[in-house]
């Protein structure tokens, strides 16, 4: 507020407003009366300035009229402009009676005030904004005139992709910043409506296809890729595109991460593999997903983690009462912690570090923060290194899930979410079949007052366990890049996809269901290292090698997101799908089962204890009979020809349309699974 007083552009403003509002009743009283005032309403108007001026220069000034940046003037100012004039009037109605109780006066002045109040004040603004936009440019003279000499100096022609709202706002940002050495030559869009048509006097060409032809009549030095919610075959076919024309190009991120609908100049960045693997964007039931969250307490484990944190992120938007983060890592839960006081300005969160199988120490937290929601994402996920420590992944992925499990029925937690993985569906590694036993401790709890659920996916881009950065460093170096086998495929998401999900899938649970996501179409591990590479300019066998190194301890050709005996039902949002299992595990009952089980895994944690690696796949084959260890992955891959397990990794996505067709759910409810 103080510093609004000591800028010198404040005063300008504030002067102009009272010229205009001097203007507004003198021109109000003149339309009135036909341009002939007489002395009764030169009088009138004398008497009525010395409470209008100061009183429309207060509500102005309250209604935040003077804190913006005209040159920046946007239609939200425009909107608080004709609230402060609506106030005026009322202000104006208000010394009306006040001064002239007894005489007649003319109503529809005060309604011509108010309008030319409003029309004058915001033309003052958008004529402040248009002289700072428009003045070094060359389209804002008329009839097609142009300045050259009042030009910044162009050092690159610049394309935009993409004519819709980001390639608009894209174009008066490069306006506006003085320091953007940039000149926009026009826009290409596939939309057939707006080819020939202007965008700010900018021709829109036509479509991608035509920049070959305008690189040569324009000169193009770079191209823009404006198009946030572009597909990855859309992303793809542009990329193929620029880099035929032997064209630098950068884009924006995918819409999901814009926020609020910002879009910059400094959003703009090279273009990505995940660009390449864009998904459409998650259409999420924030009601449903507000109603579970807001107000709540919330407790995330591995929360420093990459879909820990992605998250934590997510969950603020819908205001949590608080944030309870547990994590291992130190680094990781500081990085988090930093972000959200710093970037996020959120700081209702308490940091917890730990390991979560430490049940003092979880007790604690529980009986100290009690928790209402709990999103359990803490796990070790890397199927190599577990195979060789095969006790730390029923440490941290079996002892960890019992025991916040627990607590949650102790505390009286109103839903639990499990983050699991497309491992547990029969598994050949530790890592899979240690969280398949999490996905059974999961379902032996449900049917109380705590809502258990867990959320199975894929392979998530960019996270630590991620292909993606290995690869990265290996083009760094120059190659070569490394694949384990030509045929080795796997479904993929983003990290903010996935996160959006088990929210969603958390708000549908009732108690007891495995969620599945939409993973879509698996991707050959190989093409990925092949666009990897060509993204960087270089051509892959030529410029790069890709060598096959063999399947590592525990890998599997393809992945699956169902297993025998196992169905999909729809759920109330088209990218979730709930498992129809076959009842508690070949147990009578829940009692049963939940009896067999805590004795299992019992057993297992004690041979863990002893760190026998042949003992804990022996105890994870009693559990989960599907489980196949490493040594026996040669017999499966023989026995199951890969284009056999290949059709059956990509029948979950017929069976997903299948289910979204048939199965549409009542009400947007789910059936009980069991």
């Amino acid at each position: 507020m103080i510093t609004q007083f000591r800028n010198y552009r404040f005063y300008i403003v504030l002067t102009a407003d009272i010229v205009i509002f001097v203007m507004a009743i003198f021109i109000a009283y003149l339309l009135r009366f036909d341009f002939m005032l007489t002395p009764l309403y030169r009088h009138q108007i004398l008497q009525l300035l010395p409470f209008l001026i100061p009183g429309k220069v207060i509500i102005f000034f309250l209604l935040n009229s003077y804190r913006g940046m005209w040159r920046y003037t946007t239609l939200n100012d425009l909107w608080w402009l004709a609230q402060a004039s609506l106030a005026a009037m009322i202000l104006f109605l208000i010394s009306v009676s006040l001064l002239f109780p007894s005489q007649g006066f003319p109503r529809s002045v005060i309604l011509i005030d108010g309008l030319l109040t409003f029309i004058m004040s915001s033309t003052l603004r958008l004529g402040i904004r248009f002289l700072y936009t428009y003045r070094n440019t060359p389209n804002w003279l008329p009839f097609g005139l142009s300045r050259s000499n009042g030009l910044k100096s162009a050092t690159k022609s610049i394309m935009i992709v993409g004519a819709g709202a980001a390639g608009e706002k894209m174009y008066l940002e490069i306006l506006e910043n003085q320091r953007l050495n940039y000149h926009v030559i026009g826009f290409l869009d596939d939309d057939r409506s707006k080819w020939g048509r202007s965008l700010h006097r900018l021709k829109v060409f036509g479509s991608i296809e035509m920049l070959p032809n305008i690189i040569k009549l324009k000169k193009v030095d770079e191209v823009l890729i404006a198009i946030p919610s572009a597909t990855g075959e859309q992303m793809r076919r542009i990329t193929h595109i620029c880099k035929s024309c032997n064209v630098p190009y950068r884009t924006l991120p995918e819409i999901g991460a814009i926020i609020d609908g910002k879009v910059s100049i400094k959003n703009l960045r090279d273009v990505r593999y995940e660009d390449l693997l864009r998904r459409l964007p998650v259409n999420l039931d924030n009601q449903n997903i507000s109603t579970y969250l807001r107000d709540k307490r919330v407790l995330i484990t591995g929360a420093g983690g990459s879909i820990g944190s992605e998250l934590c992120r997510q969950v603020i938007r819908f205001r949590p009462a608080e944030l309870i983060m547990v994590d291992i890592s130190e680094a990781n839960l500081f990085s988090i912690q930093m972000e959200l006081r710093h970037e996020l300005n959120f700081n209702h969160y308490h940091c917890l570090l730990g390991r979560v199988q430490n049940r003092s120490l979880m007790e604690r937290a529980f009986n100290q923060y009690q928790p209402q929601v709990v999103f359990h994402a803490s796990a070790y996920k890397h199927v190599p290194l577990l195979e060789k420590n095969p006790w730390e992944a029923i440490f941290n992925n079996v002892l960890s899930s019992r025991t916040v499990m627990d607590l949650s029925l102790k505390y009286g937690v109103e839903r639990f979410v499990l983050v699991s993985t497309d491992k547990a569906v029969r598994p050949t590694n530790v890592m899979g079949a240690s969280k398949r036993v999490a996905e059974l401790i999961m379902q032996s709890r449900q049917g109380k007052n705590t809502r258990f659920m867990a959320v199975r996916f894929g392979n998530v881009i960019g996270s630590s366990g991620s292909v993606l950065p290995l690869f990265r460093r290996q083009l760094e170096k120059g190659g070569p890049i490394t694949v384990t086998h030509p045929q080795v495929t796997r479904y993929f998401m983003t990290i903010s996809e996935a996160a959006q999900l088990i929210l969603q899938a958390g708000s549908i649970g009732e108690g007891g269901e495995i969620f599945i996501l939409e993973m879509g179409t698996p991707v050959k591990i190989v093409k990925m290292a092949e666009e990897l590479v060509r993204l960087s300019g270089k051509e892959p066998g030529k410029d790069v090698e890709i060598v096959f190194t063999g399947l590592r301890a525990g890998e599997k050709l393809y992945e699956e997101l169902i297993t025998q005996g196992e169905g999909i039902v729809a759920t109330g949002h088209e990218k979730i799908m709930v498992l129809r299992t076959n009842g508690w595990n070949g147990r009578k009952s829940q009692k049963d089962f939940y009896q067999w089980l805590n004795g299992a895994v019992e057993a297992l944690i004690q041979v863990a204890d002893k760190q026998d690696a042949n003992a804990i796949k022996g105890k994870l084959s009693e559990i989960v009979p599907e489980y196949v260890p490493q040594q026996d992955v040669r017999c499966i891959l023989e026995a199951s020809p890969a284009q056999t397990r290949g059709e059956r990794s990509l029948s979950i996505n017929r069976q997903f349309r299948e289910s979204s067709a048939n199965n549409a759910p009542r009400s947007g409810a789910i059936k009980k699974v069991y």
